[in-house]
C-alpha cells in the first residue's frame, strides 16, 4: 500500500542556518508521522528475535527482505520491529494455533505494522496483527519445492534402491542421548532373542541447530559405513515446529545420497516429514523401527529354521542311500589296496637298495668342494677387514680436519656478532639517554612551581585561546600551590600590568 498523501506542506528538513541534531530527528519524525499515519500489511523474513523471558515483557524482532541492487547484487534491508506485551499474548497464541509454529528465525511472515521514528533509537515497526495463513503457505510451498528438488536429482529413491541386509544387526543409531524414543528403542531391542549391536551418534533433534547436528553425526558414520549395516534415525513425538527441521533441503538430500539404508521413526503419527520420503523405510516411532528390525530377524530365523528341517531330512536319506554303497566300495576297496600294498613293497625295496648308493658318493664330492671354499673365504676375509680399517682410518683423519676448519669459521662469526651486538647496545643506550633527557628538561620547564617562581602561570584550556573566545570558556590555572577553576569574561580586554 503505497503511503498516504500528508496533510500539511511539511517543514524543509535544512535551514540555510545549521540546526541541532536533535532538530532535525524532530523533524523527520513528524514528517514519517504524517507520511506513514496508519499500518501497513509488509511480508518479510524473521532474521533474528528476542521473545519475552519469564512470560513478561515485548517481543523484538529484526525483519529483512532481500531486494536486487545496482548491477544484478542482492541487498538485504532490514528494521526492527516490536510486538508489545500486550499484543503479543494475543497474537502469538493465535499464531502457534494456525500454523503449529511458534515465532522464530527463518520464518516468512505477513505483518501488519506502523512506522514508528525515534531520536534515539531511529526506524522500526510496531506489530498491531499477523497473517498466520500466509505462513503456512510459504511453509507448504517450501516443502513442494524441496521435494521436487529432490525429485530432480532423484533422491527421492535413490536410498530406497539400496539392499538391506536380511539380518540388521550392526545399528548406527543418530538421536538424542536423553530422548525418551531413544531409551523405548534400546529397551526393545533388549527384550528381543537376538544380539544387536547398536552405536550411538548424538545428535541435536528439534531447533534450527538440529540439520547441522544430524549433518555432523552422518558424517561420522561415513567415514565408518564398513562397519554397519543400516543407519537409524530416530526420535519421540513432538509437535510440526520441532519436526520442520526434518522438512530441510540438505538434510533430506544427504540421507537420500546416503551409502547405507536409513531407517527413520521420527515419531510422527499424521504428518510424514521429507526425510522421510528419502529414506530406505520410514516408520512411524522408534519403537516401530525396533519391532521392525526385530521381526525381520525373526521372519530369517523362521525361514532358517524351516531350511534346517528340509536339509536334516535330505541328509538322512543322502545318507541311507550312500551308506550301502561305501560298504560294498570298502570292501573293493580293501582287496584292492591288499594286492597293491604287496607289489609296491618288493618295489620300495629295490629303490632303497639303488638310492642309498649315489647319495653316498655325492655327499663326498660335496664335501671336499667345502673345504676347498672354507680356505678360500677365510683368506678373503682377511684380506677385506684389512682394506676396511686402512679406510676408516683415512677417513678419520678427512673428518677431523673438515671439524677443525668449521669450528674456526663458527668462532671467528660469533666474534663478530658479539662484536656488532656490543656496538648497537652502546648506540642504543646514548640514544636513549638523550631522550631522557630532553623529556626531563621539556618536563621542568611545564612545572607549575617553576613557572611561578619565574612569575608566570600556566593556563589549560579545551580549545586555543584567542581574541574571539567567547565569554564563560573555563579555564584551569596551575598555580604553585594546585589547580583553580577560572572563567574568561572578556578575551579582548587590555592586559593588566603585574
Amino acid at each position: 500500500m503505497p503511503p498516504r498523501s500528508p496533510r500539511r506542506t511539511a517543514a524543509p528538513l535544512l535551514a540555510l542556518t545549521p540546526v541541532p541534531l536533535a532538530e532535525l530527528l524532530r523533524r523527520v519524525r513528524d514528517v514519517l508521522h504524517l507520511a506513514f499515519d496508519d499500518a501497513y500489511w509488509v511480508t518479510a523474513e524473521i532474521a533474528e528475535i528476542t521473545l519475552p523471558r519469564f512470560g513478561a515483557g515485548h517481543c523484538y524482532l529484526t525483519l529483512t527482505d532481500p531486494t536486487s541492487g545496482p548491477g544484478g547484487t542482492e541487498l538485504r534491508t532490514q528494521v526492527r520491529a516490536t510486538i508489545w506485551r500486550s499484543r503479543y499474548e494475543l497474537l502469538a497464541p493465535h499464531f502457534e494455533q494456525q500454523t503449529g509454529l511458534s515465532l522464530r528465525a527463518g520464518l516468512r511472515v505477513l505483518v501488519r505494522g506502523q512506522v514508528r521514528f525515534h531520536e534515539q533509537y531511529g526506524l522500526s515497526l510496531d506489530v498491531v496483527a499477523l497473517d498466520a495463513s500466509y505462513t503456512v503457505g510459504d511453509l507448504a510451498r517450501q516443502r513442494l519445492e524441496t521435494i521436487a528438488r529432490l525429485q530432480e536429482r532423484d533422491l527421492l529413491e535413490r536410498n530406497k534402491r539400496l539392499p538391506l541386509a536380511l539380518a540388521p544387526q550392526r545399528l548406527a543409531v543418530v538421536s538424542s542421548a536423553t530422548a525418551a524414543g531413544w531409551q523405548d528403542f534400546v529397551q526393545q531391542l533388549e527384550e528381543a532373542p537376538y544380539a544387536f549391536e547398536v552405536a550411538l551418534f548424538p545428535a541435536q533433534m528439534q531447533g534450527q541447530e538440529a540439520p547441522a547436528s544430524i549433518l555432523a553425526a552422518l558424517d561420522q558414520i561415513r567415514r565408518q559405513r564398513r562397519s554397519f549395516d543400516a543407519v537409524v534415525i530416530i526420535r519421540g513425538g513432538g509437535s510440526r515446529t520441532d519436526l520442520l527441521c526434518f522438512d530441510d533441503y540438505g538434510l533430506a538430500a544427504a540421507v537420500g545420497a546416503f551409502p547405507l539404508p536409513v531407517l527413520t521413526g521420527i515419531g510422527h503419527e499424521r504428518d510424514e516429514a521429507v526425510v522421510d520420503l528419502t529414506a530406505h523405510t520410514a516408520l512411524k516411532t522408534p519403537t516401530a523401527v525396533a519391532i521392525f528390525l526385530v521381526e525381520r530377524l525373526a521372519r530369517l530365523e523362521a525361514a532358517f529354521d524351516g531350511y534346517g528341517v528340509r536339509i536334516h531330512e535330505l541328509c538322512l536319506q543322502q545318507l541311507a542311500q550312500h551308506g550301502a554303497r561305501l560298504e560294498r566300495l570298502g570292501r573293493q576297496v580293501v582287496q584292492a589296496s591288499q594286492g597293491r600294498v604287496s607289489a609296491e613293497q618288493a618295489a620300495l625295496h629295490q629303490r632303497l637298495r639303488r638310492a642309498t648308493e649315489a647319495p653316498r658318493a655325492a655327499l663326498q664330492r660335496e664335501a671336499q668342494q667345502l673345504t676347498v671354499w672354507r680356505h678360500q673365504l677365510q683368506r678373503a676375509a682377511r684380506r677385506s677387514a684389512q682394506h676396511q680399517r686402512q679406510q676408516l682410518r683415512r677417513l678419520g683423519r678427512e673428518l677431523l680436519r673438515r671439524f677443525r676448519r668449521l669450528h674456526q669459521r663458527q668462532r671467528e662469526a660469533l666474534l663478530r656478532q658479539r662484536y656488532e651486538l656490543e656496538i648497537a647496545a652502546v648506540r642504543t643506550t646514548a640514544r636513549h639517554a638523550l631522550m631522557l633527557s630532553g623529556a626531563t628538561t621539556r618536563h621542568a620547564v611545564l612545572d607549575p612551581v617553576l613557572l611561578g617562581q619565574r612569575g608566570y602561570l600556566r593556563t589549560d584550556s579545551l580549545q586555543p585561546l584567542t581574541p574571539s573566545t567567547p565569554p564563560g570558556t573555563p579555564l584551569v590555572l596551575q598555580l604553585p600551590a594546585g589547580p583553580l577553576p577560572a572563567q574568561v569574561i572578556n578575551p579582548a580586554a587590555p592586559r593588566l600590568p603585574f
